[in-house]
């Protein structure tokens, strides 16, 4: 008899365990009301500097959603859009379960790039938040938007192009463009008759070269690169494959 008395009251206990997991699972089922956006305010201007990247840039704020029906886990996330988009094709830049989200000097600026704001340019840029419940991120709401205006830097090695072929000659380099798709780097300028190398962070510490004047594979601490006509190119260089080509227009 006692065993089948401990049997029962072990069927009871899981079936209360069942019923409380199956209540906590359960999605909501309506719109309630949705998050709002209390912070940053609208206008704010931040120019990011790369030399803090630890440093507090921002804190996004907004009051919680609510949702009629069971109570379940509210998700939320943090969405960026080009100024007056209307949201057409908005990056999601952070998730969380909370009412806020720190960002780090270092955090704001992998979130501008990735939303493909470009740096050193003032964007205008589109803030505001989306809730979800649920493990399906159904029922969605979304906040009233902010609109912030954003320098984000580059997040890529600094490489540029110094030598006697140069318009700064070797005195001081000549920054290339960075391309986020191709991962290259590239510049179009007017150069004499000389040579040129590719460094970074404006030091010697890593530098290439080649005998090569139209372009091939790039030598650590190499020869200088021959131009022997004078004229217009456009220099493209991938450093993840050490190779360059030279264009000249």
């Amino acid at each position: 008899m006692k065993n089948i008395i401990k049997f029962l009251i072990a069927l009871i206990s899981i079936a209360a365990v069942s019923c409380t997991d199956s209540v906590e699972d359960r999605e909501a089922v309506a719109i309630g009301t949705a998050p709002v956006l209390v912070a940053p305010v609208n206008n704010l201007t931040i120019v990011l500097d790369k030399t803090k990247p630890n440093d507090l840039a921002t804190t996004v704020v907004w009051n919680y959603a609510a949702y009629e029906g069971t109570p379940t886990i509210v998700n939320y996330s943090i969405e960026f859009a080009a100024a007056g988009t209307n949201f057409a094709s908005p990056t999601v830049v952070a998730t969380s379960t909370d009412r806020f989200k720190n960002f780090t000097v270092d955090e704001l600026n992998s979130a501008a790039l990735n939303s493909g704001f470009p740096p050193f340019v003032v964007s205008s840029i589109d803030v505001r938040i989306k809730s979800t419940v649920g493990t399906t991120g159904s029922v969605v709401q979304t906040s009233n938007s902010y609109t912030i205006k954003l320098t984000p830097y580059p997040a890529w090695p600094d490489w540029g192009i110094i030598g006697s072929a140069t318009p700064t000659g070797w005195n001081s380099d000549t920054n290339m463009d960075y391309d986020l798709a191709t991962k290259t780097y590239s510049i179009t300028m007017d150069m004499v008759v000389g040579a040129y190398k590719f460094r970074l962070d404006d030091g010697w510490g890593t530098n290439y070269g080649s005998s090569s004047a139209t372009g091939g594979a790039l030598v650590l601490n190499g020869s200088d690169i021959p131009i022997t006509v004078a004229g217009s190119y456009k220099i493209t260089a991938d450093f993840n494959a050490k190779a360059y080509t030279v264009k000249k227009l």
